[in-house]
Parts: structure tokens; C-alpha cells; sequence
């Protein structure tokens, strides 16, 4: 079967390479909102290791990384306090925010 043949070279992401949209992103979330702060998703058998950005309102995206080390050293560069969901699970505000969604009207 042709899935069992794909193999990956070591540290080379399984999806496409993270584009420098995807982190121009990123940055301007930063520098438009307050108290952003970053959290590292690991990668799944769906998705690639994400970082996701959650401001002061809980208004939150989220992106693809190549690594866990690579999103802490963007977020290191632009001074983002930086965790790992794995460990402190998703801020309340965030939750709070995507209800505050939820119920706005259409």
C-alpha cells in the first residue's frame, strides 16, 4: 500500500513548510492586540504542532509551526509569554470569548 512507503526525513514537518504568511500573521496579531499571549498545541495524528494566540479579550488564532522550539523562539523574539496547553490547557477567556461568539446575532 502506498501509505506505509511515504517516509519523512528527520525534523522535515509531514505537511507543507510553514509559510511566512502564516507567521506575518502571527506578528500582527501581536502588535494589534493587548496581552497576547502564545500556547503550544502538539501535532497530532490530524494536525502539525500550532501555536495559537490568545489575547487580553480572549479573541484567539492559530497557526502552524514546524516545532515546538521554533514557536518559542518566534514568540521569545517578539517578547510573548509562551506555554504548553499540554500543561496549563486553554485559558478561560478564550472559552469565554468563543461563547460570547456563539450567542452574538448573525
Amino acid at each position: 500500500m502506498a501509505w506505509f512507503r511515504r517516509r519523512r526525513v528527520p525534523g522535515q514537518s509531514a505537511g507543507r513548510p510553514v509559510d511566512r504568511a502564516d507567521l506575518e500573521h502571527l506578528a500582527e496579531f501581536v502588535r494589534s492586540r493587548r496581552g497576547v499571549e502564545a500556547f503550544i498545541e502538539p501535532r497530532t495524528t490530524v494536525t502539525e504542532t500550532t501555536v495559537l494566540l490568545v489575547a487580553h479579550d480572549g479573541e484567539w488564532t492559530r497557526r502552524r509551526t514546524e516545532s515546538p522550539e521554533i514557536a518559542r523562539r518566534w514568540a521569545h523574539g517578539l517578547s510573548v509569554p509562551i506555554y504548553d496547553v499540554k500543561l496549563l490547557g486553554y485559558p478561560q477567556r478564550m472559552r469565554d470569548y468563543n461563547e460570547r461568539q456563539k450567542r452574538r446575532p448573525a
